[in-house]
């Protein structure tokens, strides 16, 4: 079995001192451990083939028969500033004598600690990939007086994202005394199209209860030269992006520049897109908040329907190629008695590919695409409405009181509920932590409800979708009693127990 590592070229291994001593370990070199249960110590692995798959993805490492060992260990790590600074100072990290952070037991975070990115494991199964775990490490590689960071948000609107900006300009502040930050106004062409605003915690006290982004979007306008180009005249050396998939990209061609310049500008990534279909990480801040928001226009639908002969309700909710909001509103509601997703194709009176392929063949739509490159998608909420009212009226001969609502733009901006703004405050926080500390081209998310530092390849490689093999669809199917669509779904369902 081959298996995909990242690690860094001169990046310390994340084992102390005397461990590396004693596994005549090299402290600047790329390591490769595998930890055995059986007698409770480290071995060195032998020096594995390195491959780069693309320009995007970080360096990667194959290991052949990786399951000869049943407790084979791997770190996925990210980058950081000693890759390509090899002789940047540390000093000792302010939070060592922060008043809140004194109550605390442990106040840093071991370098040794990891967080698995699968928790569930049969026997006989290798302990698999691990990401560094976020919070404060004892040493920082930047003076609280020198560092200039800025924050930029990109692609569309989302529940949170002004809680996100609050925290890391509050993070900054409060537990590390930073007090120069920039915000970038209008994503990422206004490095070099706009002004910048100074930052402070009395700026963006009250900004969390708003929705959209106090220092507005755009999408696409990424010019990487002249990106970096403004991060060096104006003297920028934290540089925090929130964005989802095509921003990420972005970021990650941002950090290849700035490694290629050898500046000292740690580039941290936190993931944002209310569908929920950022990989690896548990879920995508503002998914909570939408989910609830759409499930009050789904009852308002019930109720409009109930209320009337013949009603028929639909609900059009946004999730581009992927169904998460769809699939777990109706979970909430139990009031849908059909669920349609993008993952599984559905019939119309006995014929396949309705959806957008199936509106794309009738209308002869062309193949248009947003500034960020993303498909432009047809609206199928208008055309199905016709479809089910052309059905009963022809059909059955039938009049039916059909309820439309496209609650779309009401869901991405409105503030976000109690739940994000916790969780924006952790990723916010995670961001912070792991900039001053020197780590760079990463991004953060909860992995198995703990937080990590993760590549920013391995959130931009794929999509996450929901899986017709999941136990989760398998509920909504009970939920609401619908068709499978199986017939539809076979060669789809193969591929996905493939993957398993």
């Amino acid at each position: 079995m081959d298996i995909s590592v990242s690690f860094s070229k001169t990046r310390p291994p994340p084992f102390s001192p005397s461990l590396c001593r004693q596994l005549s370990l090299r402290p600047n070199a790329p390591q490769l451990l595998r930890f055995s249960r059986n007698n409770g110590t480290f071995r060195r692995k032998p020096p594995p083939t390195i491959s780069r798959p693309n320009k995007l993805a970080v360096t990667a490492i194959q290991i052949s028969n990786l399951s000869e060992n049943e407790d084979d260990f791997v770190l996925e790590d990210v980058p950081h500033l000693t890759d390509f600074l090899p002789n940047l100072p540390s000093y000792p990290n302010p939070l060592q004598k922060s008043q809140g952070y004194s109550i605390v037991k442990k106040t840093f975070v071991s370098p040794e600690d990891v967080v698995a990115e699968n928790v569930v494991i049969q026997k006989g199964s290798p302990r698999g990939v691990h990401f560094r775990r976020t919070g404060p490490r004892e040493k920082v590689y930047f003076k609280p007086e020198e560092v200039r960071a800025c924050i930029v948000t990109c692609g569309g609107l989302c529940p949170g994202i002004n809680t996100v900006i609050r925290e890391i300009v509050c993070g900054l502040n409060n537990m590390y005394n930073v007090e120069d930050i920039l915000g970038i106004e209008g994503g990422y062409k206004g490095f070099y199209s706009k002004n910048t605003m100074m930052l402070t915690p009395k700026v963006v006290n009250h900004i969390h209860k708003c929705g959209g982004t106090f220092l507005r979007t755009s999408r696409g306008g990424h010019d990487t030269h002249k990106i970096v180009d403004n991060i060096e005249d104006r003297g920028i050396n934290q540089v925090y992006i929130i964005g989802g998939d095509g921003t990420h990209k972005g970021a990650a061609l941002i950090y290849e520049e700035v490694k290629k310049r050898g500046l000292q500008v740690a580039v941290a990534g936190i993931p944002k897109t209310i569908d929920n279909d950022i990989a690896v990480i548990d879920k995508s801040f503002g998914f909570d908040t939408a989910v609830e928001e759409a499930q009050r226009a789904i009852n308002a639908a019930h109720v409009e329907v109930e209320s009337v002969e013949n009603g028929v309700g639909i609900v059009k909710l946004m999730g581009r190629y992927s169904g998460f909001i769809a699939m777990y509103a109706t979970l909430a509601s139990r009031d849908v008695d059909c669920c349609l997703i993008p993952e599984s194709p559905f019939y119309l009176e006995g014929r396949e590919g309705a959806g957008q392929e199936y509106i794309a063949a009738e209308v002869h739509a062309a193949d248009k695409k947003d500034a960020s490159g993303n498909k432009l998608l047809l609206d199928i909420g208008p055309w199905l409405s016709d479809k089910i009212k052309d059905h009963f009226s022809m059909s059955r001969k039938m009049a039916v009181n059909m309820k439309y609502i496209d609650p779309t733009y009401m869901i991405r901006a409105i503030p976000s509920n109690a739940s994000d703004n916790i969780y924006c405050t952790l990723l916010a926080h995670g961001a912070v932590h792991g900039a001053m500390a020197g780590y760079t081209g990463f991004t953060v998310g909860p992995v198995n409800s703990k937080h990590a530092y993760i590549p920013i390849a391995r959130v931009t490689e794929k999509q996450n979708k929901v899986k017709l093999t999941d136990r989760m669809w398998a509920r909504l199917l009970a939920s609401t009693n619908q068709p499978s669509f199986v017939a539809s779904d076979q060669e789809r369902v193969e591929k996905e127990i493939m993957n398993i």
